[in-house]
């Protein structure tokens, strides 16, 4: 008996996750609704460091420019201060997110994307915004209440808000993308493991011309150190710019043993004149809210024809600025598996390899974001306010003595410095994420990093390791990313001059999902010899990348006149449950 179905896929969720999801799909081809109870977007500035690896995303999807049209610049993101006030003493300050001289060439050679800051309501406006042009279809004011699928598809129950009516639709496939509080990870009751609740925040949303507090050191990123800031786990306030330098968000942490705190508006004006240092008049007290810290991570992602990503797998708290960069790339790792199923391009099998291959990144990046909370507890020895330190004289004393003691809490200041670059120089966190499941044909070998792997990329082209980003010259001078010519939806096959088999192969199999291109070839020079050093693999071997830029095969040498490449390369594909 026929099915009918009302769309493809359902999401449930207009977040970052949600809405790259997609917009993903929409680029694809495929049906998609979206759902959200609330009548718009974000209404809080939330998460908005966007790292390299999401930029990355980004630009596959065809957005990149976009948003940097709208962010923050890169070059405006880098220092972090640790003051007594905005014009207070400075105590130290930190390069971050790869701006600072020891760092900054990591991050150009690593990628051709670089990092922004961008509220969560104007990225996920964007992504709305392009998801609904390319056919993506929202509805608001919708909640989600239950589905029941079978093994055809979903039917989903809803309860529309202005009519006040529930209605169902029926899909292929159901995506809960419903936040740290998700209904459809409830009811597929998806096992979860950690913590939930193990700290207390207050922020504070305001609007302040502070641009003359900040014209000498200007950061994005202020931490505030005095005794009107040094409450909670990190021991400093926050004063962190949404729009430089006229939006903000002042935050400090509290006791959850006592409670959420009552916080009154002459509190926080008070709290806020502390901060800066003087005496602010001009002040939009725009929302007082509390968040807690969680540390709490799903071990499955799936069964059957719904799935979970997002902040609905992985809760943890802001710190590394990994929250929406994560749930971006778990949108992207299923979007084109459910495409590829959907369009019958590959076995419904291939769905299994999303939690394989993300849960273990989801459970890294909450180990990740709670462990740099915690590594405050090293300046906050540096502080002394647990030590009978009460003022912010007392601590400025104990930090410049001149004297030996001086001398080793400098120490003790520097060391706890260099352990902050696992937070904000952490591009190996970043880039270094690794897959392993049935859609990649890992190598027996097991790979050895050169450097630290949290705070180093390691660039390569190793199966279920993200393609290395090199130029390539196109046939006008025009520089090409590695990643500009693979993904996009479909699977490439990168070789070299002398790989003109792996060509033949390909075209010969003319298979709708694949492409090849030979690295060398007019339109692709490798005119810097770049892509020679990092592709590992003799340019008559092959490097298999997917949709989602990830190598899922390579074959390092093939000058052997008799080597078979269609029937090696069919072979490869039936592995990865790809349909031939």
């Amino acid at each position: 008996m026929p099915q009918h179905y009302d769309t493809d896929v359902l999401i449930i969720g207009t977040g970052p996750a949600g809405a790259t999801l997609g917009l993903a799909l929409a680029n694809y081809g495929i049906k998609v609704q979206l759902f959200t109870q609330f009548s718009w977007l974000a209404n809080s500035p939330r998460a908005h460091i966007t790292n390299q690896r999401a930029m990355e995303v980004l630009r596959d999807l065809g957005i990149e420019e976009q948003v940097k049209e709208i962010a923050t610049p890169w070059d405006q993101m880098g220092e972090s201060l640790i003051t007594t006030s905005l014009v207070g003493e400075e105590i130290a300050r930190m390069s971050a997110w790869g701006t600072g001289d020891e760092r900054h060439g990591d991050y150009i050679k690593g990628s051709p994307c670089p990092l922004v800051d961008l509220i969560q309501p104007k990225m996920e406006a964007l992504l709305v915004k392009n998801a609904g042009e390319r056919g993506a279809i929202f509805n608001f004011n919708t909640e989600y209440l239950s589905h029941e699928q079978d093994e055809h598809g979903v039917t989903a129950t809803f309860l529309n808000h202005i009519t006040n009516t529930e209605f169902h639709l029926r899909a292929k496939y159901l995506v809960g993308m419903d936040g740290a509080r998700s209904k459809v990870l409830e009811q597929l009751e998806l096992p979860l493991e950690g913590v939930m609740a193990r700290a207390g925040t207050v922020y504070v949303t305001f609007k302040a011309d502070l641009s003359q507090y900040v014209k000498n050191r200007p950061a994005i990123l202020q931490w505030i150190v005095n005794p009107e800031a040094s409450f909670g786990d990190l021991g400093m306030g926050l004063l962190r710019a949404i729009t430089p330098w006229n939006e903000w968000i002042m935050g400090w942490g509290f006791d959850i043993s006592k409670g959420e705190p009552q916080v009154t508006e002459e509190q926080v004006r008070a709290r806020l004149n502390a901060f800066v240092g003087a005496e602010i008049q001009d002040v939009e007290i725009q929302k007082l809210s509390y968040w807690y810290v969680n540390q709490t991570w799903a071990t499955e992602y799936s069964k059957g024809r719904v799935f979970c990503g997002g902040d609905a797998v992985h809760r943890h708290p802001p710190s590394s600025g990994l929250g929406s960069n994560t749930c971006m790339q778990d949108a992207f790792n299923l979007g084109w598996k459910l495409a590829y199923a959907l369009k019958g391009w590959a076995q419904t099998s291939l769905l299994d390899s999303y939690t394989d291959e993300r849960a273990p990144v989801g459970k890294q990046i909450v180990a990740r974001a709670n462990q740099s909370r915690f590594d405050y507890k090293h300046l906050k020895e540096v502080f002394g306010f647990d030590q009978g330190v009460t003022t912010q004289a007392q601590m400025m004393e104990r930090i410049f003595a001149e004297n030996e003691q001086g001398a080793e809490i400098r120490q003790k200041l520097y060391k706890a410095l260099e352990i902050k670059n696992f937070e904000f120089n952490a591009q190996g966190v970043e880039l270094n994420q690794r897959y392993s499941s049935s859609a990649i044909i890992n190598e027996s070998q097991p790979e050895i990093f050169e450097k630290d792997e949290q705070l180093y990329l390691q660039a390569t082209t190793r199966p279920g390791a993200k393609v290395p980003h090199t130029w390539l010259i196109d046939s006008n001078g025009n520089k090409l990313s590695t990643l500009d010519i693979t993904g996009h939806g479909r699977f490439t096959l990168l070789t070299g001059l002398s790989g003109k088999g792996w060509k033949q192969a390909v075209e010969a199999l003319n298979l709708p999902y694949l492409d090849v291109i030979q690295i060398g070839s007019r339109n692709y020079r490798d005119v810097y010899g770049t892509w020679n050093t990092k592709s590992e693999v003799h340019e008559s071997g092959a490097v298999l990348v997917r949709p989602d830029g990830y190598v899922a095969w390579r074959y390092q040498d093939s000058t052997n006149n008799a080597f078979d490449y269609e029937n090696t390369l069919k072979a490869i594909l039936k592995q990865i449950q790809l349909e031939i």
